[in-house]
């Protein structure tokens, strides 16, 4: 999704879908995804733990929108590959009715959600092409789907540290929030190389993916991260590690992921 133009459909070079893919205990990945996975693990043993995290945060996240905010629509950007309590499936389990529309621009993934993205008789699931840097495309897009006249919950995880640039990135999301109306909601989840949440590993393993994998990732701070929340309202606990916001009483471990939800005044 983070890369320019669509990534090639090809099962010689590790692709980030796939290896997320791995870590997180699915089938749909090849050889070469496994060893890079594996490097990667070796070097940062508490990937497998981020990916975890990240796709719960995501079911947290979700059901708080769907259900204690009332959020019906959905625009869920860098989906990746489709494997169980997807977007569609966490809000439509709340609200039958709820729209959800999938922005992706790799034809791995493009291939399984038309097979597996499916919706709830009451509600809509819609596939887009479409490149988060071409922010102006996957609103127009969203728009054929989605009602931008009403509230509209934006999914942005792990995703803009694929915008390598930072101020890049940035506009990516003031264009996207720009376009949906008060009241919508940024969820947004980001890996960070801060020491104090143990992410010194992420310097080397992301050096080692650049080299090895598609598409070029970046790190960035706790600060750099809180600038995409600019204008918006993040509530309690604010910017944390995604396996901490909203975690209960189970108190887990921080990791090298950074998860917020925000809303807009």
């Amino acid at each position: 999704m983070g890369g320019n133009g669509s990534a090639e459909l090809t099962a010689s070079v590790a692709h980030n879908a796939r290896v997320w893919n791995y870590w997180i205990g699915g089938r749909d990945n090849y050889t070469a995804d496994q060893r890079v996975g594996e490097q990667v693990a070796g070097m940062l043993p508490v990937i497998r733990e981020v990916a975890r995290a990240d796709r719960a945060f995501l079911g947290r996240a979700v059901r708080l929108l769907a259900d204690e905010h009332g959020i019906r629509q959905f625009l869920d950007i860098g989906t990746g590959l489709p494997t169980v309590e997807n977007t569609h499936e966490i809000a439509q389990g709340v609200a039958p009715e709820a729209r959800i529309v999938y922005v992706d621009n790799d034809p791995v993934v493009l291939m399984h959600a038309r097979t597996l993205l499916t919706s709830s008789p009451q509600g809509v699931t819609q596939y887009v092409d479409a490149d988060v840097h071409d922010p102006d495309t996957v609103v127009r897009r969203a728009a054929e789907t989605l009602d931008l006249t009403l509230p509209v919950a934006v999914l942005m995880l792990g995703i803009l540290n694929f915008v390598l640039d930072t101020d890049t990135a940035r506009e990516v999301v003031r264009r996207i929030m720009a376009a949906v109306p008060s009241g919508s909601f940024l969820v947004l989840t980001h890996p960070t190389a801060d020491a104090e949440v143990g992410g010194q590993g992420n310097i080397a393993a992301m050096r080692f993916w650049n080299d090895h994998a598609t598409p070029p990732i970046t790190a960035r701070s706790r600060a750099e991260i809180a600038g995409f929340l600019d204008g918006l309202d993040p509530p309690a606990p604010g910017l944390v590690p995604c396996s901490q916001w909203r975690a209960g009483a189970d108190s887990p471990a921080p990791v090298p992921q950074f998860g917020a939800v925000a809303v807009k005044p």
